[in-house]
């Protein structure tokens, strides 16, 4: 049993069908569908190249991947799909939206969070507190908002998301009974001590003692994170000797995914020989796990 933990549906290049194909060819049986609402202030034209032309707005921004896809999707492919949603926090009424996606529709997932606004903004804490109110997990994209350039000064990043793993701490403290999912650079960079002081989104130094996620994992019992995407990979094969030394310390807290089409991430964990109750919490445990309790 193999279930991807962070997809989407229309992206990429790829229908549902291509989706559930991909899936097929590398043995995954079950996927997370996320959305990811953009609102027109927050869209940049850099996405629009994997994102469904039919969401483009009158204004040329893009709405991004939306719940009506996904309604879709899961339709087609009840027995394969698992529905996610997240409305826009700074909508009055957000709680209340993913309180009826849930009733309505039947998601079971906060998801994909993905904002240019603090995870500690009070608006998000409301909707966090929602999720939690109702088992619906919360899937965060966390891209810091300041990187050191070449020559150590600290640039803003205008494609940032959420800010630091130090708002996420503060959500997670405000929101016991809500379980965080981190994802995304600005979470897998503090797999390694030097996070801050790191070059790129993707930093490619091996990884260095005292990473705040450790701190995070042991401190938080409802903090887990995905593998998914360039960032999750990257924060594993950058050194695989500490790979497996962390995959196996946190298998209870860690979840595959791929937010991508393809092996990459199902081959890198192949060729580590994780033991099999390791690899059996990864692949789908966790993520069953996650979603057992009764709702609310």
């Amino acid at each position: 049993m193999i279930i991807d933990a962070h997809q989407h549906a229309f992206w990429g290049d790829r229908d549902d069908a291509g989706l559930v194909a991909d899936m097929d060819t590398n043995a995954i049986d079950r996927a997370w569908l996320l959305s990811w609402e953009i609102p027109p202030d927050q869209d940049d034209r850099l996405y629009h190249k994997v994102l469904s032309p039919r969401h483009l707005r009158p204004d040329g921004t893009h709405a991004g991947v939306v719940l009506a896809d996904l309604i879709i999707a899961r339709d087609r492919y009840p027995d394969r799909f698992i529905l996610g949603y997240c409305p826009n926090p700074a909508l009055p009424t957000a709680p209340e939206l993913l309180e009826a996606a849930r009733n309505i529709h039947g998601c079971r997932l906060c998801g994909e969070w993905k904002f240019r606004m603090l995870l500690d903004d009070p608006r998000c804490i409301e909707l966090f507190r929602t999720a939690g109110r109702l088992g619906m997990p919360v899937t965060v994209h966390i891209d810091v908002p300041y990187r050191p350039d070449d020559t150590g000064q600290l640039t803003y990043q205008p494609l940032w998301y959420g800010g630091s793993v130090a708002n996420l701490e503060r959500s997670i403290q405000a929101c016991p009974a809500t379980t965080f999912i981190g994802h995304a650079p600005g979470f897998w960079r503090q797999i390694s001590g030097d996070a801050d002081r790191a070059l790129g989104g993707y930093p490619s130094a091996p990884v260095s003692p005292a990473g705040r996620l450790y701190d995070l994992f042991d401190r938080y019992s409802n903090l887990m994170g995905d593998l998914s995407a360039q960032s999750g990979l990257n924060a594993l094969s950058r050194d695989p000797d500490h790979a497996r030394q962390f995959l196996t310390r946190f298998a209870d807290r860690l979840l595959l995914a791929r937010d991508d089409y393809g092996p990459k991430l199902l081959d890198f964990l192949a060729a580590l020989d994780l033991p099999a109750d390791v690899q059996q919490k990864l692949y789908y445990q966790n993520a069953e796990r996650l979603l057992s309790a009764d709702p609310a």
